[in-house]
């Protein structure tokens, strides 16, 4: 899978990307994923990628030429086709929930495209005409846009043939279906009065499957009614 950023602070992926199961993804050859700094791709003499609001207000808004210059630089052609090929994801607070069955459908794609906002905001152009949807990681606000990709990349590049080392375990997440995960234990089975359940050191692997389901029906129901 090939996942293009592009972002005006690409520092702020480069540890996500080196580091545990993307860092091994990206080694394996599985992903590919290329960080575009949108001030280096800018015609601008100073290479600025932002300005004032038309209207005044606070803040800065993310230029929709320097975003259409770089997307047409990248994938020579003009930009507003680029979302014609290739899914093109505007990443902003006002974009639809990421979840796990979103990250299933980027999954399925070769190719992703992900534009990072800045600043106060991006110019409603490049959401009208560049970006062919929109996501959000959740009902809060970040400064940039390059940390939810980090996000993103990641929930995404999980569910790529390969990447985890037991992808059986993938079945049993949180969010794989309707019901929030099981609860997990390891040694040592009595630290400081604190004991692992019984039934999971019994040996009995159809009550520890039982177990388990009711387990995860229990805490969806008091964590998470609306996913029962």
């Amino acid at each position: 899978m090939k996942v293009h950023v592009f972002c005006a602070l690409p520092e702020a992926l480069v540890s996500p990307l080196e580091a545990g199961v993307l860092g091994r993804a990206r080694e394996a050859g599985i992903l590919d994923v290329e960080v575009h700094d949108l001030h280096e791709l800018s015609q601008d003499p100073h290479h600025k990628v932002d300005d004032c609001p038309y209207g005044g207000g606070p803040g800065m808004v993310l230029r929709v030429d320097v975003v259409a210059h770089a997307l047409q630089t990248v994938f020579c052609m003009e930009a507003w086709k680029v979302k014609e090929k290739h899914p093109v994801a505007l990443l902003t607070p006002q974009g639809e929930r990421f979840d796990q069955k979103v990250a299933r459908t980027l999954a399925s794609e070769e190719t992703l495209v992900l534009l990072c906002g800045r600043y106060e905001g991006v110019d409603e152009r490049i959401r009208e005409h560049l970006a062919g949807f929109e996501i959000s990681l959740g009902d809060f606000v970040l400064s940039g846009g390059e940390v939810a990709a980090a996000v993103i990349i990641e929930a995404v590049a999980r569910l790529l043939p390969g990447v985890l080392g037991n992808e059986e375990s993938l079945a049993e997440e949180s969010f794989a279906g309707q019901l929030l995960e099981y609860p997990h234990y390891t040694r040592p089975a009595d630290f400081n009065g604190w004991k692992v359940p019984e039934v999971l050191t019994g040996g009995d692997h159809g009550r520890i499957r039982e177990w388990r389901r009711q387990q995860a029906i229990e805490r969806t129901r008091i964590r998470r009614p609306d996913l029962l």
